[in-house]
């Protein structure tokens, strides 16, 4: 295997992903736009987007996330990447079953015509998570005569393959795919669980941008300027169940000189707010709604603890970036935490999934004295440098291999 060099044409990448950022999805997997964002710092590809959004006419705010849906662009430029969102069409009750074949199908013609335009003659199909969009990329690449990589990414292993139609879809296209990546340990003993070869799959860890998250220089004055009175929990992410936004509120009724910072916007507001009000301890739980990745860097300087009591996840980024400023973690011990999470300095891990979990995790940290240089000390063993490295040796693989599906 040889890598590519500066001094040769540079590799035609079409990366697939359709949680891929826009204007109106911000949030959506912004490791993903992070990653390929530094691959093309590389200088050693050239980068296009494809993320295919579901299709829905109407835009109203009672449509929720669907409404989402209908605001997305059908093209923009994101950090000097070329991003296209095609609709595909989804049919309710059984989308998931269906959603490779008709994400390929929508697909298929687009690309097609790419090729044959010479605009961008793309040498290999780089996919993220791999259901659906990773057996729609091996389907394309079989049809278009292009290597295929698929990254498995959190729930396309930990969780969909519970269904018999999609794990058989999900071993064809490992079989299938000229590259197999997965962001931790933990997902590739899943995949190996599911037939595929070790030796195929190769671990690439998530980086963290280590100059956007960093300590604060005074970190008084910033808590003091965020309105933080009192030694303060933050929970980060999308406002689901699978977050346990539920159970970080709940464990604050067992900490009572604490307060609660939940960054995120999502279908459970309501209902976490109700919780809070219930539980009585609404006046020291603050709803931040979306925050940006700059303005969660001060809340993560501010924070006394990270709360994560996720139902799984593959490695979630906002360990890293709460790591990279300084600040503790206490997590569930599902999939990749425990990779980061594995000597004090980093934290905890919470061993019941439950407000009291929650708590008891959050004492067991407090009865820790923290270095907070360590913590981020944590952090800086996950550089995207060699993200970039392993992810272009992947490439170098896949190209090499001839492999078409």
């Amino acid at each position: 295997m040889e890598l590519p060099t500066t001094a040769g044409p540079r590799t035609k990448v079409l990366a697939l992903s359709s949680l891929y950022p826009s204007t109106a999805l911000p949030q959506n997997g912004i490791f993903i736009e992070h990653r390929l964002r530094h691959l093309l710092a590389s200088g050693l590809v050239d980068l296009r987007v494809v993320s295919p959004v579901p299709w829905f006419p109407l835009a109203g705010a009672r449509f929720g996330r669907y409404a989402a849906f209908a605001q997305v662009p059908a093209r923009e430029e994101r950090f000097g990447i070329p991003v296209t969102y095609p609709r595909f069409p989804t049919i309710p009750k059984v989308g998931m079953t269906l959603a490779p074949a008709l994400m390929a199908a929508a697909l298929y013609p687009k690309l097609r015509r790419l090729l044959a335009s010479g605009d961008f003659a793309f040498e290999v199909i780089d996919s993220y998570y791999i259901y659906p969009d990773g057996v729609a990329a091996v389907w394309l690449g079989r049809m278009l005569k292009r290597p295929v990589i698929i990254s498995a990414l959190g729930t396309d292993i930990n969780l969909i393959p519970r269904y018999r139609l999609a794990r058989r879809m999900i071993q064809w296209a490992a079989h299938h795919a000229a590259g197999i990546t997965t962001v931790c340990q933990a997902l590739k003993d899943g995949m190996v669980d599911l037939g595929v070869d070790a030796a195929r799959i190769r671990v690439v860890l998530h980086g963290v941008d280590l100059e956007l998250f960093r300590p604060p220089a005074d970190r008084e004055a910033l808590r003091g300027r965020l309105g933080l009175t009192r030694p303060t929990l933050l929970s980060v992410g999308h406002l689901i169940e699978r977050k346990g936004h539920n159970f970080a509120i709940e464990a604050l009724a067992e900490l009572p000189d604490m307060d609660l910072v939940i960054a995120g916007y999502g279908p459970e507001e309501g209902a976490l707010r109700r919780l809070a009000s219930r539980l009585g301890v609404a006046d020291r739980v603050r709803f931040l709604g979306f925050v940006d990745q700059a303005a969660l860097r001060d809340w993560y300087g501010a924070a006394d603890c990270l709360v994560l009591a996720s139902s799984r996840e593959g490695i979630a980024n906002v360990i890293l970036e709460a790591l990279a400023c300084g600040t503790p973690v206490a997590a569930t011990r599902v999939w990749g935490a425990p990779e980061v999470i594995d000597n004090p300095a980093a934290g905890v891990l919470i061993e019941e999934r439950s407000g009291r979990g929650v708590a008891a995790g959050v004492r067991a940290l407090r009865g820790v004295a923290q270095d907070r240089d360590a913590t981020r000390r944590q952090a800086e063993r996950f550089r995207w440098e060699q993200t970039t490295h392993d992810h272009l040796a992947v490439l170098a693989d896949a190209l090499s291999s001839g492999a078409i599906p």
